[in-house]
C-alpha cells in the first residue's frame, strides 16, 4: 500500500463518518449503531494514520516505506497519547 491509497482510504473513512452523523440526525440510523460504527471508523483511521506516519519515517531515515506493515488495532489504539 504506498502513500497515496493510504490517504484515499483516510478519506473514504472521513466521507463515511460524515455519512453516519447526517444518517443519525436524519433518523435514519440509531445513536447507538452510530457510535458503534463510529469507533470503528476512529480505530480504522488510527490505524491508516500510523502507517503513514511510519511509512514517512521509514523514508525519511532512509528505510523502505513498503517494508513497513500496517500495526493490528489493537496496538495502535493502546499507544499513549
Amino acid at each position: 500500500m504506498d502513500d497515496r491509497t493510504i490517504l484515499g482510504r483516510i478519506n473514504e473513512l472521513v466521507d463515511e463518518e460524515h455519512r453516519l452523523r447526517t444518517q443519525v440526525q436524519a433518523g435514519g440510523i440509531s445513536s447507538d449503531e452510530e457510535q458503534t460504527r463510529l469507533r470503528e471508523l476512529e480505530e480504522s483511521l488510527d490505524q491508516c494514520w500510523d502507517l503513514l506516519r511510519r511509512r514517512r519515517a521509514a523514508r525519511d531515515s532512509g528505510g523502505d516505506p513498503d517494508a513497513t506493515s500496517p500495526a493490528s488495532r489493537n496496538q495502535v489504539e493502546r499507544y499513549l497519547q
